[in-house]
């Protein structure tokens, strides 16, 4: 019996862990989209025009619903600046990701962005 309860134990962490740590690496990941958006190499090199502000928006609202992050147009900030030649695109997104523990729920605030990389 006691070797049952170890197992179930070390199971039950197993699985909290999980449920802790799957958010944090759907931010990451997506934190990486955010920096492979503001990174576009055509652009950079001038081959494609930069859309506006209200596109980029649009268009980063679709990739989190991708990772089942749920997002409207004032969670996500975008900023485009610089010369035209040389844009640079700033994105940022704040969002809260449910956390369901079986005994306990809470949601964990995230902060992705592109940090400012060359559009």
């Amino acid at each position: 019996m006691k070797y049952f309860f170890g197992i179930a134990l070390v199971v039950a962490a197993v699985m909290a862990g999980w449920e802790i740590l799957a958010p944090e690496v759907t931010n990451i990941v997506f934190q990486d989209e955010l920096h492979d958006m503001a990174a576009q190499a055509g652009a950079h090199i001038g081959l494609v025009v930069p859309p506006s502000d209200g596109v980029l928006r649009n268009l980063v609202i679709r990739k989190a619903e991708k990772h089942e992050i749920t997002l409207d147009s004032a969670q996500v900030t975008v900023r485009l600046s610089g010369p035209p030649e040389n844009p640079v695109l700033y994105i940022a997104v704040d969002y809260t990701a449910p956390v369901n523990l079986v005994v306990y729920s809470f949601a964990r605030r995230f902060h992705p962005t592109s940090s400012g990389g060359r559009f």
